[in-house]
């Protein structure tokens, strides 16, 4: 369902991704994780198509995202760090532009509108102008605009980022779920506690590589401990230096 070959972007002397090739499966909940700088974002917006590789493809359910736009997007939803919302508009305004914007009939928008903004405990400010909620609550309504049209693949970058313990733990749960029903998850974090409570597999990038791939079963036997994903992430990343 995400398939990176062999991927590089470069911005002049530096090389902020290099050489990273990754498969994910369908239904797979990935956690990617990396120090600062590590060229996690990069990667990610490589993969959204918001930026083009100097080398190598990004693939999402098999159609490039750089000579297929069209056909990749429609099956990807993705939720950046911070993301932008229209601050205008209403939560319900968006959520209906954004259904609008993936083709979604009227009936389906508000279906899946309601159910979710139910889930995310949105009713009360869905009337409400973005540009007055708090970041949390604009984080939540950038996930479920990004959920309207039950993406194929979901990725997300920080995705605790402005969240209470109740609203973060909602989040987690929607997205174990939607990967147990088939939707391939990536998630960019800073949280080593999401990668070890939820990811099926892990993957850590450093100096624009991806230096580990695996479970955490996997990654322990790779770095020859048996402790903690701090620990295990500690001595990948100290290694790759």
């Amino acid at each position: 369902m995400i398939e990176l070959d062999q991927l590089v972007k470069s911005f002049g002397d530096l090389v902020a991704v290099n050489n990273v090739s990754l498969k994910i499966g369908r239904g797979e909940f990935f956690a990617m994780l990396g120090p600062n700088a590590a060229g996690k974002t990069t990667t990610i917006k490589l993969l959204a198509g918001l930026m083009k590789p100097t080398a190598g493809a990004a693939r999402i359910c098999g159609f490039d995202v750089q000579t297929q736009p069209l056909e990749a997007r429609r099956r990807l939803a993705y939720v950046p760090d911070f993301p932008f919302l229209y601050d205008k508009l209403t939560a319900w305004e968006f959520f209906r532009f954004t259904g609008q914007m993936f083709q979604l009939d009227a009936a389906r928008i508000e279906k899946n509108a309601q159910e979710l903004v139910a889930r995310f405990h949105l009713a009360e400010f869905a009337d409400r102008a973005l540009e007055g909620l708090s970041h949390g609550t604009r984080q939540r309504v950038a996930i479920v605009s990004a959920l309207l049209h039950d993406p194929e693949v979901f990725v997300i970058d920080e995705p605790m980022v402005g969240l209470d313990p109740q609203h973060a733990r909602i989040v987690k749960d929607v997205l174990k779920e939607r990967s147990l029903a088939g939707m391939t998850v990536l998630v960019s974090t800073h949280q080593l506690s999401i990668a070890e409570e939820m990811a099926d597999r892990i993957g850590i990038i450093n100096g624009g590589k991806l230096i580990a791939v695996g479970t955490r079963d996997e990654l322990r036997k790779q770095s020859g401990l048996a402790g903690a994903l701090e620990e295990i992430f500690l001595s990948l990343t100290a290694e790759a230096k």
